[in-house]
């Protein structure tokens, strides 16, 4: 199911940037199919970096909606509260920045919510964190988001390691490095509920 969802993906990538590009007139170095031409000389990006922006937002999204489900409870353990509330606030700026980076790339914001995203919830995993309730939904939301952030950070490094524009390759190391201290914590409180 992964690799099939993960081929899909690649696939509707490889059209969007496909068809974008037949309409692309930018010619220069660091110009990408799909870019707008006045803006695509300004920037150095490639296609890592484009699908690291594209499928990030809606991992990033529903982060914050599994934060917002469990802050929206009783009875949470305070310290995952407070690890909630930090994934919230570093993750909704991060998703602002991503969209704001297609626009000025003029890459298309198609909605790739469907497809697989490394670490990405089912709708089954989220109507149980959302039935979940006290030290049950902070076990839950410890456990989902552990799995969560591995595939970020694997999302993360792969874009480390392909990408080319400074600004994305240095998100995708902040993210690493602030995720894997974060699934650190995690493991600490899920080992004392």
């Amino acid at each position: 199911m992964k690799n099939r969802a993960a081929a899909t993906a690649a696939i509707a990538l490889t059209a969007i940037l496909a068809l974008a590009g037949c309409a692309s007139t930018a010619t220069g170095p660091g110009d990408m199919p799909g870019m707008d031409s006045s803006t695509s000389a300004d920037v150095d990006v490639n296609s890592s970096d484009v699908q690291f922006a594209m499928m990030m937002i809606p991992h990033h999204e529903q982060a914050v909606e599994m934060a917002d489900m469990v802050l929206a409870k009783d009875d949470i353990d305070e310290r995952v509260v407070v690890l909630a509330e930090q994934i919230k606030a570093a993750q909704g700026p991060e998703i602002e920045l991503m969209e704001s980076w297609l626009d000025d790339w003029g890459a298309p914001m198609g909605d790739m919510d469907g497809m697989d995203h490394g670490g990405m919830m089912s709708d089954t995993d989220m109507q149980a964190l959302q039935d979940a309730t006290g030290v049950e939904a902070s076990r839950l939301f410890l456990e989902q988001m552990i799995m969560h952030h591995e595939g970020a950070i694997e999302m993360a490094q792969t874009e480390v390691e392909g990408g080319q524009n400074a600004e994305v390759i240095a998100l995708a190391e902040n993210i690493i490095a602030s995720q894997t201290t974060e699934i650190t914590t995690m493991e600490d409180i899920l080992a004392t509920l």
